[in-house]
Formats: structure tokens, sequence, C-alpha cells
């Protein structure tokens, strides 16, 4: 379940409110929490596993604890570590700071930046119609994969969450023109799981994806580049994007007669958005290659992925968007009030998720699961990763992506290297497992989105669903084992 309150999105679409009866249920986690926490704490205290172990495994149960149940929100929580670990010792203050300033955290800021004003353009609509026209109007099937293409695409580029709701109202205004149910339902989980698929593509398309590369690079040294993710998630995110268009389309037998928006004249602001936009893709996917890129062509070996993204945002803010202001000033392509709408807490989060993989390591957690799991060296690798994916896959039904992927990258980077398994094979089927999840509406942001519409019911996305994390879990697998 990604981290955007899916729960409040839902609310937020539909008009549904949580009941009584559940808000208490969930400010009981208040005090459940901290109380299993304790109670680990003095387990393990008492086995002599030392101050620092006990403390880490404790803090993070209770952080766990509250990311699952929400009795307060994802990004408050978040905020324990980076204050509890510098205060009792487990890792110094510096490197709490240090969190803060990831930067694969400036990275996530520079992104969410360029989303802002890809949205505030209007630019991302003109490309779904566009996509969408190209694959046709007059198929059923077509419109579906025509949509699921073009939020596949804007999810490479700009969150899940925004991607659907941008399209939702088009989609609305297909399925009103519509009799056929079939057809209906399958646009609007078409939107919703393409949404799914297309963010593992790109290092900024889910926030999982960054957070393993920011705990590989702490526990390896090594540094997985833009493009280096695209090379490889890119062609799981194709090889599921038409089997769940084929998937959702089985059923349809009649053709349907529809009229798209019109698309209209391009405007100067959605021009210059997407060509900033494109030379920011362009640097990032060339920073390193070819033979070395344009950082070692030009000398600017410094440069890093992030600094692309914060220079990309910072020509947004200065270039002007062709239009003028009430005072007679020109209109800039990115101002404060769309750039202060960005998901901040999921910065907060992020970062509270490397104080926690920084304090595995300092307390010796990391080493003391390692070697707890040392005899996994023994089991088929194929079996680990199958099992991992199947187990994140459905544990994110349930729990934020993010979170769920900052909890479990620290300990599956220990288990790896404590068994002499390449980190990535087991940690990168873990993160792209987290955002394939298609069987609740409170999985994904896209799911309690499409939900919110109230054309579609839980048990119709539970059997639409299933078929689709068993699918992800065996592409998954099975690639990620022949490739790493």
């Amino acid at each position: 379940m990604e981290t955007t309150q899916p729960l409040f999105c839902m609310h937020a679409v539909s008009g549904r409110v949580p009941t009584y009866n559940h808000g208490m249920k969930r400010d009981l986690h208040i005090f459940i929490g901290p109380a299993v926490a304790t109670a680990l704490f003095c387990i393990l205290f008492l086995c002599q596993l030392g101050w620092p172990v006990s403390i880490t495994a404790a803090v993070t149960c209770l952080v766990a604890w509250w990311w699952v149940t929400e009795p307060i929100s994802i990004p408050a929580t978040s905020l324990i570590p980076l204050s509890i670990f510098p205060l009792l010792g487990i890792i110094d203050a510096k490197d709490a700071a240090l969190a803060y300033g990831s930067p694969l955290v400036q990275l996530m800021f520079g992104g969410f930046l360029l989303s802002a004003a890809m949205e505030h353009s209007g630019a991302h609509r003109r490309i779904a119609l566009m996509m969408v026209n190209l694959c046709g109007a007059s198929s059923g099937r077509r419109l579906v994969l025509g949509f699921m293409a073009a939020s596949a695409v804007l999810s490479m580029w700009i969150s899940n969450a925004a991607t659907t709701l941008m399209l939702l109202p088009i989609v609305m205004a297909v399925v009103d023109q519509s009799s056929n149910s079939r057809f209906q339902k399958a646009l609007l989980f078409g939107v919703a799981y393409a949404a799914s698929i297309g963010g593992i593509a790109t290092p900024i398309g889910t926030p999982p994806n960054l957070v393993f590369m920011e705990v590989y690079k702490l526990q390896t040294g090594e540094q997985f580049t833009f493009l280096g993710w695209m090379l490889f998630a890119l062609p799981i995110a194709a090889m599921m994007l038409p089997i769940a268009w084929l998937w959702l389309t089985r059923s349809i037998k009649s053709e349907v007669s529809v009229v798209l928006p019109e698309v209209g004249q391009w405007r100067s602001e959605e021009i210059r958005v997407l060509s900033i936009f494109a030379v920011t893709a362009l640097l990032w996917v060339t920073r390193q290659q070819p033979f070395g890129g344009w950082s070692e062509l030009t000398g600017l070996t410094g440069a890093n992925d992030a600094a692309i993204a914060l220079l990309g945002a910072g020509v947004m803010f200065v270039f002007p968007s062709g239009k003028k202001a009430e005072d007679g000033g020109a209109l800039r392509l990115l101002d404060w009030e769309t750039a202060r709408t960005i998901p901040w807490g999921i910065l907060i989060l992020f970062a509270g998720g490397i104080c926690i993989a920084k304090a595995f390591g300092s307390s010796g957690l990391s080493a003391l699961l390692g070697s707890s799991f040392e005899g996994l060296g023994s089991v088929p690798v194929l079996i680990l990763v199958l099992l991992i994916c199947f187990s994140v896959t459905f544990l994110t039904e349930l729990t934020s992506n993010t979170a769920t992927a900052t909890l479990l990258m620290p300990i599956l980077a220990a288990v790896a290297l404590s068994n002499e398994i390449d980190p990535r094979v087991l940690m990168i089927p873990a993160t792209i497992s987290a955002s394939f999840a298609f069987m609740l509406p409170v999985a994904t942001p896209p799911n309690a989105i499409v939900f919110g519409s109230e054309r579609i019911s839980v048990n119709e996305m539970v059997r639409e669903g299933l078929m689709l994390n068993l699918i992800g879990v065996a592409i998954v697998s099975v690639y990620c084992y022949s490739v790493l």
C-alpha cells in the first residue's frame, strides 16, 4: 500500500468517513504499540543481546506497529527514529541529520517538484489523451489499452495517485457513455493497476524504488544509477502491463462507441514544461552511460541524479509560462503555491527509513539477523525469491508499500550477505512486489481512488486483483532469478 494515506484518499473521493468503532480500535494501538515494543526490549535485553540491539529492535517494532495500524499519521510516526536513535546513542546526531539530506531524498524532492510543474501545466492530461487516441476509440479493448498505457507512462514520472486522480475524470466521462459494465470495470481497474505497474520502471516512479537504492548503497557501498534501475525494471513493467490488459479485457466481446474529450491546441506552458522535463530525463539516463556519460565527458563527475532533478525544478521556477499575472508580471512554470502541495510526508518517511537502516548497521542488529538466518543458504534461491515476492505482495495489501520496503530492506540485505547471496537477488524482488498489490482498495492510492468512483465493489477488485497478484509474483520471481 503506497504511503499517501490511501484510506484518506478513498474517503475523500467517495465521501465515506471511518466509523466510530474503527476509530476507537485504531486509537488503542497508540498504547498497544509501545507495550509490545517495551516487551520486546525486555526480552532481548534479558537475553543479553545488549542495549543497542534491544533498543533498535524495540524502536523498529514500535514504528512498524504504528505504520501498519496508523493511530497517528505515517509521517508523524517516521519522526520517531529520527529523534530516539540519536537521543539514546544508537546513531549520532550527524548521521540522523544526514538522513534528511540524503541524495535520494533530494532526488525524490526534485522529482515531486517536476511532477507538480507538469500537473500545474496540464501537460500530463494532453499526453494521456494523445496516447489513448493513438490506440483508437472504436474498440473497447483498445480503448482500455490506451488508458492503461497512458497511466503507466505517466506514473513513471509523476506519483501513482496523481496519475489516477488526473485520469479518473476522463475515464468517468468515457464510462458514462457506455452501457457495457464489463468495459466500465475493465477501464477503471486498468487505469489503477497500470499506475502501479508503471511506477516500478524509474527510480522516482514510486518511493520503494528509492528505499532499495539507499539501503543497498548503505550495505554494499555501490550506487544504482537512474539508467541502471530503468534497464532492469522497465522490462518487468513491459511484461506485466499487456498481461494485465489481457486479463482485464478477457470478457469484453462487443464494441463500444465513445467520444473522447478534445485535446485542443498546444499551449505554451505545456510545451515548455515538457521540454524541460525531457531534457531532465535525458540528463538522468545519460549521466554515466554510454562511455562514461556526459559527467565524465565534461569532467563533472560529482554530479548526481538529485542535482539534475533540483536543477530541472529550479529552471521551472525561473522560466516564464507565457502567461501574465494580474499585476502584469510573468507567471512561471512552477510557483511555490503549487510546489508546497507536494507530499512532504513521504520525504519524512524516507528519512526515518534511512535512520532505521543506519541503526540496524551501527547497533549490530543486521549482523545478528544475518547470523540467525544463515541456514537459508541451503534453500534454493528461486524458492527464497518466490517466498519473498509472495509475502511482500500480500503484506502490502494491508500496509504502506514504502513502510514495508523500509522495514524489509535492511533485513533482506543482512540475510543475503550472511548467506553469501548478492543482496540484489532478495532486495529487488521485494521492492517491486511492494508495488504489485491489486486486490484491495486500501492496498494502493490508485485502487482507493477508482474504488471511490462507486462503480466497482470490493469483491470485484479481489477477484480481478488476486490473479494479477499471483501473476506478478511469478513474473518478478522468475525474471529476477534469471537476470540477477
